[in-house]
């Protein structure tokens, strides 16, 4: 028990991390787990676990998501737009490659984000 509240120290640990980050930090964080998560997706449908791979896809498009909610389109100007554009369209890419059980739909994806963590990255640091 710690202050009341049951917590293990690697939950601790990671939670210190995750709220002491700078915003830059995060948004690499949140990049590389929905690559990591679109990652194991395709290793769902070489596998032919297509329930693994669903729930690979949903966990990165909430990651998605969860980037697109959060953009400020007041203070981000045209580069908010052109993300939550670019947020949409992975969004629906991925909707397609679930419903068809496209790998090179999903790596396309992939391709996108690590673009983009690389210009995160490069802030972040």
């Amino acid at each position: 028990m710690l202050l009341g509240v049951t917590m293990s120290v690697a939950d601790l640990y990671k939670e210190t991390s995750i709220t002491t980050q700078s915003k830059g930090k995060l948004v690499v964080m949140l990049y590389d787990g929905a690559i990591k998560f679109l990652k194991l997706a395709i290793r769902g449908i070489e596998e032919s676990d297509f329930e693994a791979k669903n729930r690979d896809v949903q966990k990165a498009m909430k990651i998605i998501e969860e980037l697109n909610l959060v953009l400020d389109m007041d203070v981000g100007g045209e580069i908010a737009q052109n993300l939550r554009k670019l947020y949409n369209f992975m969004l629906g890419h991925l909707t397609q490659a679930n419903i068809k059980n496209d790998k090179s739909m999903i790596e396309e994806v992939i391709v996108m984000l690590e673009t983009l963590n690389e210009g995160w990255r490069d802030i972040a640091e």
